[in-house]
């Protein structure tokens, strides 16, 4: 459970203010169809985040298990630090908005994660821990729990919601994760 939580609230912080949830804004704004976007942001994601944990477990079996622990705290605190710049929305002019919410979403949520910080994350999470499919189900989680509401309120939770503030608690969130792997391995060992 611990994978499953950690990966959450990460992913859920993390896509505070992100090109992904911005993404959800013009989509919701492109398409009247809700949940048609919904189900596009969960094919995505768990396709984009099942790769991307695949990738993490499978780097950190090549790890030296001494290495693993202070690599993952650099990583967190790179994620933290990268949480502080503001994202853009880059999604206006796309040749896959033809395609009809569904699809468009789909693409386009998979092509916006590659390389995003809750794609990093996710790499990041499952190094950390052995549950694989618990890091891909939180974090698939933490993606819905960030963009469903942005999908149903709209650009009126987006006017009210301090961005800034919430950059700032997901980068201590991952601030936290390298200070509690660095712990961990202290008292394991």
């Amino acid at each position: 459970m611990d994978a499953f939580l950690a990966s959450t609230v990460a992913v859920a912080i993390a896509e505070i203010g992100d090109k992904t949830q911005l993404l959800s804004l013009f989509l919701v704004a492109r398409y009247a169809a809700r949940l048609s976007i919904i189900l596009g942001i969960l094919v995505a994601t768990i396709l984009n985040h099942a790769l991307s944990a695949w990738l993490g477990a499978w780097v950190a079996s090549f790890i030296p298990d001494t290495w693993l622990p202070w690599i993952l705290a650099i990583s967190f605190v790179a994620i933290a630090l990268w949480l502080l710049i503001p994202d853009k929305d880059d999604s206006d002019d796309s040749r896959f908005l033809g395609m009809g919410a569904f699809m468009a979403t789909t693409v386009m949520f998979f092509l916006a994660e590659i390389g995003d910080k809750t794609q990093v994350a996710t790499v990041v999470l499952a190094a950390r821990f052995t549950e694989t499919f618990w890091v891909i189900l939180g974090t698939t989680v933490g993606m819905l729990l960030a963009n469903i509401p942005v999908i149903m309120a709209g650009r009126w939770l987006m006017e009210r919601m301090p961005l800034a503030m919430a950059r700032i608690g997901a980068s201590l969130l991952f601030v936290a994760l390298a200070i509690v792997t660095l712990v961990a391995t202290y008292m394991n060992s």
